[in-house]
């Protein structure tokens, strides 16, 4: 690509903000970022979701009927789920699945 990155740093941690940012200034990461953004949005839901319940991958597994392994793909994005799937996931956690077209 030959883009070049500045790497910031804060006293305590990376700024990963900043970086985020710099490389987002870049066209094409930043086409495909907004293509995988509702991805792993939908990720980050089901994590959380499951962390908040004090629930291991296994537990939620179990709930399933599926294999801790599927989750942990699930959670990674290794994994391309059914509609189906991601129902059960849901409802698993006491959530509801929507989706919407905009």
């Amino acid at each position: 690509m030959g883009y070049e990155i500045e790497f910031y740093e804060t006293e305590n941690a990376t700024n990963l903000d900043q970086f985020k940012a710099e490389l987002l200034k870049n066209p094409e990461i930043q086409t495909e970022y907004e293509a995988l953004s509702p991805e792993y949005d939908l990720m980050r839901q089901i994590i959380k979701a499951r962390i908040d319940q004090n629930m291991t991958q296994k537990q939620l597994a179990e709930k399933v009927g599926t294999k801790q392994s599927s989750i942990a793909r699930l959670e990674s994005g290794n994994y391309n789920p059914s509609y189906h799937f991601l129902q059960k996931i849901a409802e698993a956690l006491g959530k509801k699945l929507t989706f919407s077209l905009q």
